[in-house]
């Protein structure tokens, strides 16, 4: 299988700069997976997993929004968070899962819902990352 060069970016850091033979992401329109040659395409990114995978392994991280462009020869991810399982502070999600469901289970005029329906898809999407970790 082909390579490709990936690029992950947040604002705070690269997050992974290496070479991949396909990248699955959830975009605006739904998952897409991309393998080296792929068509040009400029797309909002939602939050979701980001999964690499490479000759010898395969990576999977929890993803904000953000945008992805796919060239030929190479992918970039720009992202506000990029997060690897181990990265993820488990209870520290669970928390906010809590918060949000919380927030969002009032009937309050000042709670945002939009913005808690948000935090509640962050938070679950850092679990469900993180769903392979054996926690003791």
């Amino acid at each position: 299988m082909s390579e490709m060069k990936l690029n992950i970016i947040t604002p705070e850091k690269v997050v992974y700069d290496g070479e991949a033979n396909m990248v699955t992401v959830r975009t605006i329109d739904g998952d897409r997976g991309f393998m080296a040659e792929h068509q040009p395409l400029v797309t909002g990114l939602d939050i979701g997993q980001i999964q690499i995978k490479t000759e010898s392994e395969d990576k999977e991280l929890a993803a904000s929004q953000g945008y992805i462009e796919v060239r030929p020869e190479e992918i970039n991810i720009l992202v506000d968070t990029a997060e690897y399982s181990d990265e993820i502070d488990v209870d520290r999600a669970k928390n906010a899962k809590k918060r949000a469901e919380k927030r969002l289970s009032k009937d309050d005029s000042s709670i945002n819902p939009k913005r808690a329906e948000i935090a509640l898809r962050k938070a679950m999407n850092r679990l469900k990352v993180t769903k392979g970790r054996n926690f003791e």
